[in-house]
């Protein structure tokens, strides 16, 4: 039913994501190699995530059935928030897009290449389960708990990167809704990734290992209009 991401609605405008992604807006959307933005929406920070299917009407039905209640609006499905757990979901139709061009004087090698993973957090890890495997049917890959991180962690494989559902362990379960929290970023070079961003005058932690065995990242600390942001290198997809 769900092919891959799209895109994300972000609140704020493309100039800082530009500078970010190291790549150019067109018509008010900026396309990685797996995933979209697009701007000026409002709310939250991550205002909505939209998903890909071949047949928006045959998903709606199959939703329906799976107790997930959505409304038509144009070209989207939105939805129900009671039945998300309070996450904004949307579904559109496939379309093949490719990258948007990198900004000049910016190298390929520098740039964000794509999405590794988007972070939603919840107060109740079963219950995501059987909201993102159970009627969404995206794979579950991992599920981990670790008491040194603090959490419990779900990676639901969506094309060629996750939905990462994170639960505090020492929160505990509760009835809470979820939230649409972070982006982590693919870059074929976090080198030069990183280089390129200190020197635009972005905030920028210094590159360290990630959980992922091979794997470098760092912290972006502005420029992201309000998303928590980690740039990923080392890694290939999911």
């Amino acid at each position: 039913m769900i092919d891959a991401l799209d895109h994300f609605a972000i609140t704020g405008s493309a100039g800082a994501y530009e500078t970010l992604l190291g790549r150019r807006a067109v018509n008010g959307r900026l396309q990685t190699g797996n995933v979209g933005l697009t701007f000026g929406a409002a709310g939250d920070a991550l205002s909505s995530m939209v998903f890909q299917t071949g047949d928006l009407d045959k998903a709606a039905r199959l939703l329906e059935r799976r107790a997930v209640p959505g409304e038509r609006k144009a070209d989207r499905l939105v939805l129900a928030r009671a039945a998300t757990h309070g996450v904004p979901i949307e579904l559109c139709e496939r379309q093949e897009r490719a990258a948007s061009s990198p900004l000049a004087g910016c190298d390929e090698a520098a740039a964000i290449s794509a999405l590794d993973h988007v972070v939603v957090r919840t107060p109740d890890p079963e219950r995501a389960i059987a909201f993102y495997a159970g009627r969404l049917g995206l794979d579950l890959r991992l599920d981990r708990s670790n008491p040194a991180w603090g959490a419990r962690l779900l990676f639901f494989r969506c094309g060629d990167l996750a939905v990462e559902i994170a639960h505090d362990l020492k929160k505990g379960v509760s009835d809470g809704p979820d939230h649409l929290w972070g982006l982590s970023w693919r870059t074929p070079d976090i080198a030069q990734a990183h280089a390129r961003l200190k020197a635009t005058g972005i905030d920028v932690s210094e590159p360290r290992d990630g959980r992922r065995p091979g794997s470098q990242v760092f912290t972006v600390k502005d420029h992201t209009e309000g998303v928590p942001t980690l740039v990923i290198g080392g890694i290939g997809r999911w």
